[in-house]
């Protein structure tokens, strides 16, 4: 009777799996971030981890609250740097377009997206991929695995950075001032949308073509950000939830 049970058991959740695997085929979207189904308060969600930095380097605080209804991520710098990042396997072809939902709450008078001493944005998401390491040069590779034996074991060799700048105009799309193996592009420029929810969308495969000149290696990670250890000035952004998806919403 026990050996039936078992079983039958068995079926049933091999065919709810095989049920979950056709609908999860047939979805529209894979979700990275989802923010909004927690609540204001729990703790941060186990799949998102530190995205490290220095550790002399101040940490930028992240909280979940409520903001206009819905469950949202808060990041608190001051003079601080640090993001969460979360694993997550996405093949680009089936789904290229990234959307988000961000809000800052000012500007930060330094910024600036061509500059070291610049690099720093109330808001940023990563996009970070499975590059192979072979088709770094020579020098990329070395630096690559320095950065990862003093930082950070699992840094990307290909990352596209989204970003709300100051000054420079949407659309720029420039190598990171501190690495060429990231590539930062201005999706949100000035201060005349600051304080509002603004919903964000990217073409990702076609981003990364247009930043590394080839087509888009599956994605390994994304990461959202606050940053102001550079500028030494403070800045608060609130994130929504984070998709990939097959198409862009028409506009």
């Amino acid at each position: 009777m026990k050996t039936n049970t078992w079983r039958k058991a068995s079926a049933a959740a091999l065919v709810l799996s095989c049920v979950a695997a056709v609908a999860w085929g047939q979805s529209e979207t894979l979700i990275a971030a989802a923010f909004s189904t927690l609540k204001a308060g729990m703790p941060l969600p186990e799949n998102w981890k530190p995205l490290g930095v220095s550790s002399s380097t101040p940490r930028t605080r992240y909280t979940l609250v409520a903001d206009g209804g819905l469950t949202v991520m808060k990041a608190d710098a001051n003079a601080s740097a640090s993001g969460l990042s979360r694993d997550i396997r996405v093949n680009l072809a089936e789904y290229p377009v990234l959307k988000w939902r961000w809000k800052i709450s000012s500007l930060l008078k330094n910024s600036d997206v061509t500059t070291k001493d610049g690099d720093d944005f109330p808001a940023r998401v990563y996009v970070m991929f499975d590059y192979p390491l072979e088709k770094l040069s020579f020098g990329d590779r070395t630096k690559l695995r320095l950065a990862r034996a003093l930082h950070d074991p699992n840094l990307p060799a290909a990352t596209i950075c989204y970003v709300w700048d100051t000054k420079s105009p949407v659309g720029t799309l420039v190598p990171s001032a501190y690495t060429n193996l990231m590539r930062m592009v201005v999706v949100e420029s000035g201060g005349a949308r600051v304080n509002r929810w603004l919903e964000m969308e990217r073409d990702v495969a076609a981003d990364f073509k247009a930043a590394f000149g080839e087509e888009a290696p599956p994605v390994s990670a994304v990461a959202i950000a606050t940053d102001t250890d550079n500028t030494g000035e403070s800045a608060t952004a609130f994130f929504g939830d984070i998709s990939f998806n097959k198409q862009k919403v028409s506009k």
